[in-house]
């Protein structure tokens, strides 16, 4: 999924980020309270990771404004501050949960899950068509039982196209939520992720299909579509 990190230690931010897109998500990390602002007021995200103290602008002031300007993005915040009041403070402006630093980046992956299985509406980890089945936590794709190999890419675009079955995505959006700012990217690289995707849930027997719809973008649906 496409996501917004907003932190200005460097070794943690790095951290973050590259655990994050180990796992297939596209990070784009800011290390200025208004630079972070500025990418959410013209970009969508599926996930703000927020620190509380930065440089230019702080967490709580960028979260009020996000609020304040769109939905219902969720935001987790890092704060170093292990006061009551201040965990309460990040809530009550529209956090959907907080991690007090030092953390574990274990428990750090697992709230990004949940957050994200939250927003795409999902009460568990797991995602079924048919006889595919695709595991969020250990980032896994299988069919009838049999594992299914995919790239980082791969799994990140199916997830998407699956979180929310028969919908359709256009060719931009998926991009977007696919690269990450600084990454090269194209509408080209999108189709031939998706054409890598349907030879191999083909080749495995999978009843999902990844349908075109020429002009509007993609759409998967199972056998019962």
């Amino acid at each position: 999924m496409r996501i917004l990190l907003v932190e200005d230690t460097r070794d943690v931010g790095e951290a973050i980020a590259v655990r994050l897109r180990a796992l297939g998500h596209a990070v784009d990390w800011e290390m200025d309270g208004e630079a972070g602002d500025a990418l959410l007021a013209v970009q969508a995200y599926d996930l703000v990771i927020l620190d509380v103290n930065l440089p230019g602008l702080d967490g709580f002031a960028i979260l009020k404004r996000l609020r304040a300007r769109r939905g219902p993005v969720p935001v987790l915040v890092l704060t170093a501050r292990s006061e009551v009041d201040d965990r309460v403070g990040a809530l009550d402006l529209g956090a959907d949960d907080y991690l007090v630093k030092p953390f574990d980046f274990r428990e750090l992956e697992a709230r990004v899950r949940a957050l994200l299985r939250r927003n795409s509406g999902h009460a568990d980890n797991a995602l079924i068509l048919g006889n595919l089945r695709l595991d969020r936590e250990a980032r896994s794709a299988s069919v009838a039982g049999e594992a299914l190999d995919l790239t980082r890419r791969e799994w990140t675009l199916i997830e998407i196209l699956a979180a929310r079955p028969g919908r359709i995505f256009p060719k931009g959006e998926l991009l977007e939520r696919v690269f990450a700012l600084d990454e090269e990217s194209s509408e080209n690289a999108v189709e031939q992720i998706v054409a890598r995707l349907r030879r191999k849930l083909a080749a495995a027997g999978a009843e999902a299909e990844i349908r075109t719809l020429r002009g509007l973008g993609y759409q998967v649906v199972g056998p019962e579509a």
